[in-house]
């Protein structure tokens, strides 16, 4: 297992940093003499709702693929495993 950070991981905290900075300039639409609260802050909870099934959706991709590539190639755990027939012509 690496220590790379999974792509998952990165892309919905870049995607949250974006959001954030967002929020920040975009402060000055509640400021203003008559404020628009519900645009400001639901785009805000859309954007965060997307960002979480983006993180859960990315998070299922690579389990999948994760399965897949075990099938295909096995894990090191299979081949460390004695089989049945090891057993018997051990004894």
């Amino acid at each position: 297992m690496s220590n790379k950070p999974k792509r998952s991981t990165i892309i919905p905290l870049c995607l949250l940093a974006y959001l954030a900075v967002m929020a920040w300039v975009g402060r000055g639409q509640i400021t203003k003499q008559e404020p628009d609260y519900f645009q400001y802050f639901g785009i805000i909870g859309i954007s965060l709702v997307i960002i979480v099934l983006l993180y859960f959706a990315l998070r299922r991709k690579e389990a999948l693929r994760q399965r897949r590539e075990e099938e295909l190639y096995g894990t090191y755990a299979d081949e460390e495993a004695p089989n049945e027939n090891d057993k018997a012509s051990e004894a």
